[in-house]
């Protein structure tokens, strides 16, 4: 297809598995989905992404020592309000958290990127509502 148009991008589901899965592997692959850059019509400036749906989020690997090291920093924007969690503060507290960084870390930083990180769901165990969407 030469010129893609935006009622012509035909979007599917995937369902990933985090299940013991390395983080960043599983993010790249689903910041692929994403942008639709998996599609043999991608265009740079087109939302030509699929939806994402990752299950098993608490049970993700990090690798070496980033379970303890690996820090996600967070500021209110009042003088002296730098927040420092580790990934395992993140984990116990929203496993969900740890995907969707990484994932969003991986797409553009513009309106596009935002509109293409709403097409990903994550949730920490393996019930998730979108069950209709993969039956064939």
């Amino acid at each position: 297809m030469k010129n893609i148009k935006p009622k012509d991008i035909k979007r599917q589901w995937h369902l990933v598995s985090a299940k013991n899965k390395i983080l960043g592997r599983l993010a790249s692959e689903a910041a692929q989905n994403l942008t639709g850059k998996n599609k043999n019509y991608y265009t740079p400036h087109l939302d030509t992404g699929d939806y994402v749906v990752v299950i098993n989020a608490k049970e993700i690997i990090l690798s070496g020592k980033k379970e303890k090291q690996k820090l996600y920093h967070h500021h209110s924007n009042y003088p002296g309000g730098l927040y420092t969690k580790t990934a395992a503060d993140i984990r116990k507290q929203k496993p969900t958290e740890l995907i969707t960084r990484a994932v969003a870390g991986m797409l553009p930083k513009t309106k596009l990127g935002k509109t293409m990180i709403k097409k990903l769901y994550v949730f920490a165990g393996s019930d998730h509502p979108y069950s209709d969407k993969f039956k064939n």
